[in-house]
């Protein structure tokens, strides 16, 4: 995997919100996408209508499609702190954090346009110091 892209009602309203959790767009190109640059791979904003009409598909609408995104850290505490960024940025709490039953920690946030992210310290994940997840 190299690029994740998400399809956005409002790309400035998204942008915003992806700044507010200390992401720095690396790059914006006519308005119409912006791209942060995460760890290994890039994250792009585009717009909803334009990204269904490049894949070729009908934008359906809303609900659960599927899919979550994740962003693990390095402790429980560090979960928490994510969260409630999150939520002061615009997202909405889905699923307040807690112990999971795998061992770890995590909880869930919906950014602005309702795509679902999971917040999580797994113990059997360490993280490197670039910040890459491993699997153990």
């Amino acid at each position: 995997m190299s690029l994740i892209t998400l399809g956005v009602g409002d790309l400035s309203r998204a942008r915003r919100f992806y700044e507010g959790l200390g992401w720095q767009a690396g790059l914006a190109v006519d308005d119409e996408v912006v791209f942060f640059q995460l760890n290994g791979l890039i994250l792009s904003l585009y717009s909803r209508a334009a990204l269904a009409q490049d894949a070729g598909v009908v934008d359906a609408g809303g609900g659960f499609a599927g899919i979550t995104l994740a962003h693990n850290v390095r402790s429980a505490p560090e979960v928490d702190a994510v969260l409630s960024e999150a939520e002061r940025a615009g997202g909405r709490i889905v699923k307040p954090a807690s112990r999971a039953e795998w061992g770890g920690y995590s909880g869930y946030f919906a950014d602005p346009d309702g795509h679902l992210w999971e917040v999580a310290h797994n113990p059997g994940f360490p993280i490197d110091t670039q910040g890459n997840t491993r699997l153990a």
